[in-house]
């Protein structure tokens, strides 16, 4: 690097704070953060979802085991009330219809069953009219005006059968439970007997219950939490081992094998200069020996390159130096003109803005290479493809689009996964290996941008790398070496 471009990019480290990934340089180590994560969410889902039904389950029926006593106490009353005025002289739940209200004692053993029950301050009755209209109430202590509302009691009407609800009260009393049922009094008339008693204590039982439940079923998904992250831990360290083994077996493989692979490439190259004096089938051999070469070092250069992503090392050891998008375009286009003109492809290079951004320039090279020569292979003869590069919504981007034969929608999702091809014998022919993408992505994912990809089958696919802008505009653009024509 030039003295010019070390200050260049020391005076741009100085105004322009460096954004740099923080994972671990474990191979695979965002990996498995995402799956131990996903594992404790899946264990906390279903412990929550247990926790909730029984809670429920507990709340519901300690709700039922309280409410269904004051509902027997209540039928208890109602019913010797009518026994009372059945033949009574006077009205019902008038103030000299009824003897005291009672409550029974619980607990009448020291008087052989027969110990004096004593005014139950707490009950109130109501008696009304098969209008609805209130004939009169009788009650123990303070009453109501919810509990003398009369919509439980036509209710009773409308079903002939005993019905129950729950009003506030008010005040001291709070929440009443009413029971209302059609009796007959005086022999023949019928009238709606509706008893009710404060439930202030069952509702403060069930009110300490939930709170109970919410700040255990809280501390326990708590609990599970942690746990989950330290099973799920533990769980996936024979996974993550396996995985870091064969990362370093395939970047030291592909590292060894590079050497062999240039050996194996230079001899067929000097065996090929004396073609003159080689038979022709021994000629053709040579030629796929260079062929099949060239492909295993591809493959090799970018498995060692995807190994080096997922190990951490391209991301700690990258360049972090400025580097414009319009320049890296001309570069890759320049490298690759050769290659699109022997496939009969145009191409048209498109600089809207001069997008500046912090990273590797070899490795945004690499990926704008990779998309590049994805777009001239697979592209129609006489094809044409736009290389973009642009400033939108902060970011600098690179947009490479063509007018190719498109991918089906089913297939995009997968598209960068590694060995994925749509057309596997289309793609052996163009001599893809599946992996291009794939190292788009991570070369974009350490430069903290995105890779993606859209299509339209049979008209053409668009392919957008979106990198975070460097904001220091102060910074004077070099100018490049050689800028080639707009169309090529």
């Amino acid at each position: 690097m030039s003295k010019s471009s070390k200050d260049h990019t020391h005076k741009l480290h100085s105004a322009l704070p460096l954004r740099r990934s923080t994972r671990s340089r474990e191979p695979g180590a965002g990996m498995f953060r995402g799956v131990r994560l996903r594992l404790t969410l899946w264990y906390c889902s279903v412990l929550a979802v247990a926790l909730v039904l029984f809670g429920a389950a507990l709340y519901v029926g300690v709700e039922q085991v309280l409410f269904r006593s004051t509902q027997n106490y209540l039928t208890e009353h109602a019913l010797e009330r009518a026994r009372q005025w059945q033949y009574a002289p006077i009205a019902p739940c008038s103030s000299m219809s009824s003897s005291p209200i009672f409550r029974r004692d619980p607990d009448p053993s020291p008087y052989n069953g027969e110990r004096p029950a004593e005014p139950d301050p707490n009950l109130m009755v109501a008696c009304f009219d098969q209008n609805g209209m209130l004939i009169g109430s009788v009650s123990g202590g303070q009453t109501s005006t919810a509990f003398l509302s009369n919509a439980l009691a036509k209710k009773a009407w409308q079903t002939g059968q005993a019905v129950n609800d729950i009003v506030d009260g008010g005040g001291s009393i709070g929440p009443i439970y009413r029971c209302a049922q059609i009796i007959t009094v005086r022999g023949s008339q019928q009238i709606v007997l509706q008893v009710g008693t404060s439930v202030a204590v069952q509702e403060d039982t069930l009110h300490i219950l939930l709170t109970l439940l919410l700040i255990l079923g809280m501390l326990a998904l708590i609990g599970a939490g942690l746990g989950g992250l330290f099973l799920a831990h533990r769980a996936l360290e024979p996974t993550r081992q396996a995985f870091t083994r064969q990362q370093r077996f395939i970047a030291d493989a592909s590292h060894e094998l590079r050497t062999p692979l240039t050996l194996l490439h230079a001899d067929a190259d000097v065996l090929l200069r004396g073609r003159k004096h080689l038979a022709e089938e021994d000629v053709m051999l040579l030629e796929d020996i260079v062929s099949e070469v060239n492909h295993m070092a591809t493959l090799t250069n970018r498995m060692l390159t995807l190994a080096r992503l997922d190990a951490g090392d391209i991301d700690h050891h990258r360049e972090h130096e400025v580097v414009y998008l319009d320049h890296v375009t001309q570069a890759v286009v320049q490298r690759v003109k050769a290659f699109a003109e022997q496939q009969e492809i145009t191409l048209k290079i498109e600089s809207q803005d001069s997008p500046c951004v912090i990273g590797d320039s070899s490795l945004l090279e690499q990926a704008v290479l990779v998309l590049i020569d994805n777009a001239i292979k697979y592209n129609k003869s006489g094809g044409s493809i736009s290389i973009l590069t642009a400033i939108r919504d902060n970011d600098a981007l690179v947009e490479v689009r063509d007018t190719g034969v498109g991918i089906a929608p089913k297939h995009l999702p997968h598209l960068g996964e590694r060995f994925y091809r749509v057309d596997k014998a289309r793609s052996r022919e163009a001599g893809g290996t599946g992996l291009g993408l794939s190292i788009a992505h991570g070369i974009a994912k350490v430069h903290n941008g995105t890779l993606t990809l859209t299509s339209v089958p049979g008209e053409g696919t668009t392919a957008t790398l979106r990198l975070p802008q460097a904001r220091n505009t102060s910074i004077q653009k070099p100018t490049p070496m050689e800028t080639p024509n707009n169309v090529l």
